[in-house]
């Protein structure tokens, strides 16, 4: 199916899935900014936003071992090579539990110098220890669950994948508002009840992974060669990079709202972030319903099918966030005021910066897709530099030059002007590739001919 299928409505097959369980895992962090912002305390708002890169630093290991141990697996898949997926599946999925416990314990014997580092304030900080302590134990969970999701995706049972994690988002929702005000627990209970949502989330994976056709989980399929150790790192870095360098963004722009002396601009941009990553997950879903095609089809040397293919999600996703970008930008100011209702000065900010990061939005559609198909066909390093621009090497410098020449105005267009040149970057970056694959096609056709 993978390698002969129809490339449109395969492609949509499985993206539907992956974009239904991106948009629920978004609602974990949406969730307690939400709920959290309903206790009509500005600094504990703050506090979810600052602690957001911690969150963001656990989901990058989590992709960097599901991606990278994924990749490989769909194109040893589809050059028929059973075995050697098998073994990269154990060996990536435990990986990412030694190493989320590692990260656990440095966080939390760190947690107070790491608050200082993320920007938070005198008066954001006592709600983000509380928040960030329990955040951190749930570490190995999170990662557990990021790399089954993406193994089985990567497999071609997103349906299965979609399942637990949309369950565990729901529950999510669900226990916020019980654990926040029932039992009267705060931002502890927010964290707590992302912590609990994602440990149900890694056993209802578990369990499907263990009745449906994928790959098994048996330690004894461990193997630490230096084949598949290097093949996760080479597929898992531009994962890493793109989600680690989204948590570095954010510990920037925390670090320049707070210039401005109070915690409005911090939680402005809190909200912001929540509400563009939920667009960003339809986008990502959708380019994860593209990554199976392409890795099989490029281990299969179908190349006609990985060129049509790309271009087929990039239209489809820059229509999409049009359409989305120009509705949203209508109805900014409501948008904000579902997180924050009590402070205009954080409904102005958020509002600005959110209408200005809509102008780029569809644009993004070729960033990701590029990065996703260069990760994919293994040209890591490509695909590892273009991960790293829109939020790293270009928004850093962008985003601290246009603060110190235009204040708060600087920080608002930030990433819109980040992302225009992020673009030409991906152009840049993917030309000889696609050239390659629609040159390929062209003298396929022509011996076909």
């Amino acid at each position: 199916m993978l390698t002969n299928g129809p490339v449109k409505p395969l492609i949509i097959k499985l993206a539907i899935p992956s974009i239904v369980s991106m948009l629920i895992s978004t609602f974990y962090n949406m969730a307690d900014t939400f709920f959290v912002g309903q206790m009509q305390n500005t600094s504990a708002t703050g506090a979810v936003g600052v602690v957001l890169p911690v969150m963001t630093l656990i989901q990058a290991f989590g992709y960097f071992f599901g991606h990278g141990s994924g990749n490989f697996i769909s194109r040893k898949l589809g050059e028929g090579d059973e075995e050697s997926a098998k073994k990269m599946a154990s060996t990536g999925f435990f990986c990412a539990i030694a190493f989320s416990l590692i990260l656990m314990a440095i966080g939390l014997l760190f947690l107070k110098p790491l608050l200082t580092v993320l920007g938070s304030t005198p008066t954001i900080r006592p709600y983000a220890e509380e928040y960030m302590s329990v955040i951190l134990f749930g570490a190995p969970v999170m990662t557990g669950a990021i790399v089954m999701n993406n193994q089985m995706r990567f497999q071609g049972n997103a349906y299965y994948s979609m399942f637990g994690i949309s369950a565990g988002g729901v529950l999510n929702i669900a226990l916020d508002p019980l654990f926040i005000f029932t039992f009267d627990m705060g931002v502890t209970g927010a964290a707590a009840a992302t912590v609990v949502s994602q440990a149900i989330s890694f056993i209802i994976l578990f369990v499907a992974l263990e009745k449906s056709d994928c790959i098994k989980l048996r330690p004894k399929a461990i193997c630490f060669q230096k084949h598949y150790l290097f093949s996760i790192v080479r597929g898992g870095l531009p994962s890493l990079c793109r989600q680690g360098i989204t948590s570095v963004a954010t510990i920037c722009f925390n670090d320049v709202a707070g210039i401005y002396g109070n915690d409005a601009a911090i939680a402005a941009v809190s909200i912001v972030s929540k509400i563009t990553s939920f667009a960003s997950a339809a986008l990502i879903g959708f380019g994860q319903g593209f990554q199976p095609v392409c890795g099989y089809s490029y281990g299969a040397k179908k190349y006609r099918r990985v060129y049509d293919s790309f271009w087929f999600c990039v239209k489809v996703c820059f229509v999409f966030l049009l359409a989305l970008s120009v509705a949203a930008f209508f109805v900014s100011p409501w948008l904000i005021k579902q997180f924050q209702r009590n402070d205009p000065q954080v409904i102005d900010v958020g509002t600005r910066m959110l209408r200005a990061q809509l102008l780029s939005f569809a644009f993004m559609s070729h960033v990701i897709v590029s990065n996703m198909m260069l990760q994919t066909i293994g040209k890591s390093f490509r695909a590892s530099l273009l991960a790293l621009s829109r939020q790293g090497y270009i928004l850093i410098p962008v985003l601290y030059g246009a603060a110190a020449l235009f204040g708060l105005s600087g920080l608002i267009w930030a990433q819109t002007i980040a992302d225009f040149i992020s673009l030409a970057v991906s152009f840049a970056v993917t030309y000889k590739v696609l050239r390659g694959f629609k040159n390929d096609a062209d003298l396929t056709k022509a011996h076909a001919d």
